[in-house]
C-alpha cells in the first residue's frame, strides 16, 4: 500500500515530538511505501530535513507557506464566477461553518485564471470582498480589511493549487493546511482519507491570535474562526479520526467532528531502547539536575519554566536546568529567553541546543515541561520509559500520563498552565525528596511498560491501514 503523509510544521525539517512520531510510524512498517508531503513554513528550509528518510520513503513532495510572499497577480481580470461560486467564497471568507468545500476546491483550482495571486486581485474577488465589507466591516478601512484576508487566505489558495501525488490512502497528521491537502485529495481521488489529532490545532492557533501583536484586535475573530473553518473542513472529509486520549476526543467532538468517526490510538515508546537509563541512577553528588526535552518555542512556553527555576535556586541553591532542544526553530523567541535569563540574574540554566537525549536522560533527576498546549508528548513518554518523575503542565493527556487512576500511583505532578509559582513548588517538593522521585519514577515506568509501548502504537496503525486494504483492491477486483 502507498500512503501519503501530510505534516505541516514538522517532519522531516524539525525534530522531536509529531516528527518523531511520523519517523518511527514509518520506519517499522516497512511493508508499506510512503509519499511525504511537507508543508514548512519558510522557502529556505527546502531539502534541509533534519532525518535520514527511511528507504521505504518513495517520494517528498515540500510547499512553503511564504511562497505567497512571491505571488504577483494582474489586477482587474472578470472570471465569470456563478452565483454558487460566489456563495462559496463569501462563506469561506464570512467564517461561515456550512462553508461549500467541494465548491471552493474546485474554484481555486480552476485553470480560468494562472495564478492565486490573479484571483485574488479580480473584479470578482473584489466584488465578494465588497459584500463581505458592507454585511460585517462597515466601521473598518476597506484597505485593512482587504490585506488582512489577502495575507490569511493566499497561503491557503496557493497551497490548494498544487499537486497533490496520487496514493491509496491519504493520512494528515494534523488540521490546519495539511487537513486541507488531504481534504482536497479526498475529493480529487476518492480515495481514504485519515486525520490523526496529535494537539487540537484550531486551539493552538487561536491561543497564538489571542496573544499576537501581528492581528489587530478587530481581525482577530476573522484568523480565529478561518481556522475553526479549516478544522471543520478536514473533520468533515476525513473516513476516520485518530486522537491520543480521551479529553481530545471530547474536545474534537465539541468543534463538530463526528464521534462515529473517532477512535484512540495513544502514543508509544520503546521501553528496551531505555532500560539501561531506567537502571542508572542520578549521581549523588549534591547537586539536583531538572531537565527539559523541548524545542524552544513560544507554544512551549520556556519563559515560565525559567521564571519558576528563579524561584527554584533560592531554595534549592544546588538546582540546574537543562533546556535540551533546538533554538533555531524561533531565534527571536530564543534571544528573548536569553535576556530573561540574564535579567532575573539566574544561573545554572543550560540551553544544550539539539542534543542526543539519551546520552543526557540518565543523568537527571526529574523532567519538566511547561507547554501551554500539547498532544500526548513523546518527551514525557521518553521521561516515564526512563524511570524519571516528571513535573507537567495541566495540557494534553500529561494529567492521564502521570496521575491516572489505574493502580500505578502517581508518576510525577501536574499544575496549571502558567503558573510559575506554583511549578516552582513542585520542583522544589520533588527536589527534596529522593526517594518520592523514585517511587514515582518506578510508577512512571511500570505505566508507560504496560500502557503506552511502541509495540502498540505501531499495532494500532498496522490495523488501522489494513483495513483500507480492501478499498484499495476493490477497483481491480471488481474489474476482473
Amino acid at each position: 500500500m502507498r500512503i501519503c503523509i501530510i505534516a505541516e510544521g514538522s517532519y522531516p525539517y524539525v525534530t522531536g515530538g509529531v516528527s518523531s512520531w511520523i519517523h518511527s510510524l514509518i520506519t517499522n512498517m516497512p511493508e508499506h511505501e510512503f509519499v511525504i508531503f511537507c508543508i514548512g513554513a519558510q522557502s529556505r528550509q527546502q531539502g534541509q530535513f533534519k532525518y535520514t528518510l527511511p528507504p521505504n520513503v518513495v517520494q517528498v513532495q515540500e510547499i512553503f507557506l511564504d511562497a505567497y510572499l512571491e505571488e504577483t497577480g494582474e489586477s482587474g481580470h472578470r472570471y465569470r464566477m456563478n452565483a454558487e461560486q460566489k456563495a462559496a467564497l463569501l462563506s469561506l471568507l464570512s467564517g461561515d461553518l456550512r462553508t461549500d468545500w467541494p465548491g471552493i476546491f474546485d474554484l481555486l483550482r480552476s485553470s480560468k485564471f494562472r495564478s492565486a495571486a490573479d484571483f485574488l486581485m479580480s473584479k470578482d474577488y473584489f466584488d465578494v470582498l465588497v459584500e463581505l465589507a458592507q454585511d460585517k466591516y462597515a466601521q473598518i478601512p476597506f484597505t485593512e480589511l482587504f490585506w488582512t484576508v489577502r495575507s490569511m487566505i493566499l497561503p491557503l489558495f496557493l497551497a490548494l493549487r498544487h499537486d497533490i501525488p496520487e496514493a491509496d490512502v491519504y493520512h494528515s497528521v494534523s488540521t490546519g493546511y495539511a487537513g486541507m491537502i488531504g481534504s482536497l485529495a479526498k475529493h480529487l481521488y476518492g480515495r481514504p482519507f485519515l486525520l490523526t489529532e496529535h494537539g487540537i490545532y484550531s486551539r493552538e492557533r487561536e491561543e497564538e491570535i489571542i496573544k499576537s501583536d501581528w492581528v489587530k484586535g478587530y481581525f482577530k475573530d476573522l484568523w480565529i474562526e478561518y481556522f475553526y473553518q479549516l478544522s471543520g473542513c478536514t473533520y468533515a472529509h476525513a473516513d476516520e479520526v485518530i486522537t491520543l486520549f480521551t479529553r481530545n476526543k471530547e474536545i474534537e467532538i465539541e468543534l463538530g467532528c463526528d464521534p462515529e468517526k473517532i477512535r484512540i490510538i495513544p502514543n508509544g515508546v520503546s521501553i528496551e531502547d531505555y532500560a539501561e537509563i531506567a537502571r542508572t541512577e542520578p549521581a549523588e553528588d549534591g547537586r539536583l539536575r531538572i531537565g527539559a526535552i523541548v524545542r524552544v518555542v513560544p507554544i512551549k512556553d520556556i519563559k515560565t519554566m525559567i521564571q519558576a527555576f528563579a524561584l527554584v535556586k533560592r531554595e534549592l541553591s544546588q538546582a540546574e536546568l537543562y533546556i535540551m532542544g533546538p533554538q533555531e526553530e524561533d531565534e527571536e523567541y530564543y534571544h528573548e529567553c536569553l535576556q530573561l535569563v540574564d535579567s532575573l540574574g539566574v544561573t545554572d540554566v543550560i540551553f544544550t541546543g539539539e542534543v542526543q537525549i539519551k546520552t543526557y536522560l540518565g543523568r537527571m533527576d526529574l523532567l519538566l515541561l511547561s507547554s501551554i498546549s500539547e498532544g500526548m508528548p513523546l518527551a514525557v513518554l521518553e521521561g516515564m520509559a526512563s524511570a524519571r518523575a516528571c513535573i507537567t503542565t495541566d495540557v494534553g493527556s500529561c494529567r492521564e500520563l502521570l496521575l491516572a487512576d489505574d493502580g500505578f500511583g502517581p508518576a510525577g505532578a501536574v499544575v496549571p498552565v502558567m503558573h510559575y509559582d506554583l511549578l516552582a513548588s513542585a520542583m522544589v517538593r520533588l527536589g527534596r525528596s529522593r526517594s518520592l522521585r523514585e517511587t514515582m519514577g518506578r510508577n512512571a515506568l511500570n505505566r508507560a511498560g504496560t500502557l503506552y509501548t511502541r509495540e502498540q502504537f505501531i499495532h494500532g496503525y498496522r490495523d488501522l491501514y489494513a483495513s483500507y486494504e480492501e478499498v484499495r483492491a476493490w477497483p481491480a477486483s471488481a474489474l476482473n
